[in-house]
């Protein structure tokens, strides 16, 4: 005689990106153990593809988890996270306030700051500015795709002093670019070509698609913490996966 199976409940949210209702089911201890392992480690990519593997898993719908936009993955993870080990996580910051020590000399505080967070209240902020369309001039322009997880791993899209991870990024996100005749998709070209069109654009183009990345949709909530060693008071923005990782 067979065992009785476990009722699972399911959940629904909503994708920033396309508006598509998705299915999900809470993770289960055999989801756990993989956080749990992947915990362990500060491998990035481990991480992102433990995550990656957990919504496959658990996800009820027909999506693509590996093209999801970062801000996707994100919200998918965190609705998940709240549906699975509970709404409320127990969050802690270190103080960075400076502070005189015994001596009379700068220091920082690092006292510790502990609060609790829950994750429904995280909410999409959209930015009324944002376009994937940037215009080079009044006959040429590109049309931009989100960076997905993998394209960002070894990137931070918000650092310019990383010139040639930003270029690469921007290259990886190009969907097609576009003048008054035709459309050239980036699916359909060698990847040389448009690289060498990144490279010769002006400075104030690159700004444009800077703005881009800057913009995106993304999930955050900012919080007030009194530090309790210095009493320092600040103010700090939650969004991440790191924050909910366990």
């Amino acid at each position: 005689m067979a065992l009785p199976k476990i009722d699972v409940p399911t959940y629904e949210t909503t994708l920033i990106s396309s508006g598509k209702k998705v299915k999900f089911r809470p993770f289960l201890v055999k989801e756990q153990k993989l956080f749990l392992m992947a915990s362990q480690s500060n491998d990035v990519k481990e991480t992102t593809d433990v995550v990656k593997q957990v919504l496959k898993n658990c996800i009820l719908t027909d999506i693509d988890v590996d093209s999801l936009p970062t801000f996707d993955l994100e919200h998918l993870f965190t609705q998940l996270r709240a549906r699975s080990v509970g709404e409320v996580v127990n969050l802690k910051y270190n103080c960075n306030n400076e502070v005189k020590d015994e001596k009379g000399e700068a220091t920082t505080c690092n006292g510790v700051v502990k609060f609790d967070f829950n994750l429904l209240e995280l909410q999409p902020v959209i930015d009324p500015e944002h376009t994937s369309k940037i215009e080079i001039s009044e006959k040429l322009g590109i049309i931009m795709k989100y960076p997905t997880f993998e394209m960002v791993t070894d990137t931070n899209i918000k650092n310019l002093d990383d010139i040639e991870g930003l270029l690469n990024l921007i290259v990886d996100c190009i969907d097609c670019i576009y003048d008054e005749d035709n459309m050239y998709y980036s699916k359909d070209l060698p990847r040389e070509e448009f690289v060498d069109f990144v490279e010769s654009m002006q400075q104030d183009d690159l700004e444009k698609i800077q703005k881009f990345f800057d913009t995106m949709p993304k999930f955050s909530k900012k919080v007030n913490f009194n530090c309790p060693k210095c009493g320092y008071k600040e103010e700090i923005q939650i969004e991440g996966l790191q924050n909910f990782f366990v």
